[in-house]
């Protein structure tokens, strides 16, 4: 705005009086961690077709998991990945081995030498896209613990891991499990895929199941389960699950992929590995990650604002909008806009010492879709008058 007028004449000025629209963030950018042979190491590399791949990290012969994840990531309907080498072991790769530092398990973990110098897990740490997080077939306790905990620290990542390619004599029962979080799922078992150079072989479900969630987005939306979907390029499973082991299975955040007469190899699990009730279902998880991101993206020109109600009924305004868009596209259960979400910034949020502290304080409660993980249909028969018999 002008701050004076010294001559006559026509001035026009802009003020900024609409909404400031939120953006919702991508939901199915993957980080693939693994081993190759070749292309470079400890850096991560933005892929976005199996071509690209194989011309910076080779194919199926050059690495052992990593090619075939991000060939099944692909053909599942993915389009975003991010690919970090951690180089191999083998005895012609010491020049790997030095980058990457230790075994295996420390060179998954990497090392923060600082920016540009960050290795394994922590390369990723520079990346704000990454929504999915993977690392084809490795089952190593210490890896996965890496992995849930990379993700809980980012906020908004969310880990796809894998199970052993052979259980214990014990069956089902004694299959290991990762540890409890509300940032990572577990699939079971491997999926049987073809390779040009050994015929069919098992490989683990990781990549496949990310290109999965990443269809689903694609074509329902986050607050879709990525359940009840095929699973492109699987030929058999390494277990055929029945029902009964699944009903072992299932309480314990173990997401099975079955085999359908008729209907396909099928992902049949939307469980995360948490104990926690709230945060059971993968979507519930992922939803309110995306959630999260793009407030707190969409909402930075609030900050130095001055802290009034002017400011606390813009910030209202621009959550409760793009909420609204959230529960039109299905995403929020309730036959209403209240029912389904709430957003509250007032005095009663911010009283006098939280502005003196600097603070404007938001709540914001959304009641999010759950799956129909248990379809009921309860049947009996009717009389000749109409009524149901007892």
């Amino acid at each position: 705005m002008a701050t004076s007028y010294l001559s006559p004449g026509v001035y026009v000025e802009e003020v900024d009086r609409g909404t400031k629209p939120l953006e919702m963030v991508g939901t199915s950018t993957v980080a693939f961690i693994g081993e190759s042979s070749v292309g470079p190491v400890n850096e991560p590399v933005f892929i976005t077709n199996w071509s690209q791949f194989v011309k910076t990290f080779g194919d199926f012969q050059n690495s052992e998991h990593l090619a075939h994840a991000l060939y099944g990531f692909f053909n599942n309907g993915g389009a975003r990945a991010f690919v970090l080498n951690v180089g191999t072991d083998d005895a012609d790769g010491d020049s790997k081995k030095e980058k990457g530092g230790g075994g295996k398990a420390a060179r998954y973990v990497g090392a923060d030498k600082g920016p540009g110098a960050r290795t394994g897990l922590k390369a990723f740490e520079e990346i704000d896209d990454i929504n999915i997080v993977c690392a084809p077939g490795q089952t190593d306790p210490v890896i996965w613990d890496a992995v849930l905990s990379h993700c809980e620290n980012m906020r908004y990542r969310f880990a796809i891991l894998d199970c052993p390619e052979v259980i214990d004599k014990g069956g089902v029962n004694k299959l290991v499990k990762p540890r409890d979080s509300k940032y990572g799922s577990y699939y079971f078992p491997w999926v049987q895929v073809y390779d040009p150079y050994k015929g069919n072989i098992f490989q683990p479900p990781s990549g496949y199941m990310a290109g999965v969630y990443a269809r689903s987005d694609a074509e329902r939306g986050v607050h879709k389960a990525p359940a009840n979907e095929i699973v492109r390029g699987a030929l058999e499973l390494r277990y055929n699950i029945t029902k009964g082991e699944q009903d072992i299975l299932n309480p314990k955040g173990i997401n099975c992929i079955r085999a359908f007469p008729n209907r396909g190899i099928r992902v049949w699990g939307a469980r995360t590995i948490s104990s926690d009730a709230s945060w059971r279902y993968v979507n519930v998880r992922r939803l309110f990650n995306m959630v999260e991101q793009s407030i707190e993206i969409g909402t930075q020109w609030v900050v130095f604002e001055p802290n009034d109600q002017k400011l606390w009924k813009r910030i209202t305004r621009d959550i409760s909008a793009f909420l609204l868009r959230l529960w039109r596209q299905g995403a929020l259960f309730g036959k209403t806009p209240e029912e389904a979400f709430f957003v509250k910034c007032d005095d009663e949020t911010n009283p006098p010492e939280v502005i003196d502290a600097g603070q404007v304080v938001i709540e914001i409660g959304m009641c999010p879709v759950k799956p129909a993980e248990f379809v009921i249909f309860r049947i009996g028969q009717m009389q000749a008058g109409g009524d149901i018999s007892e």
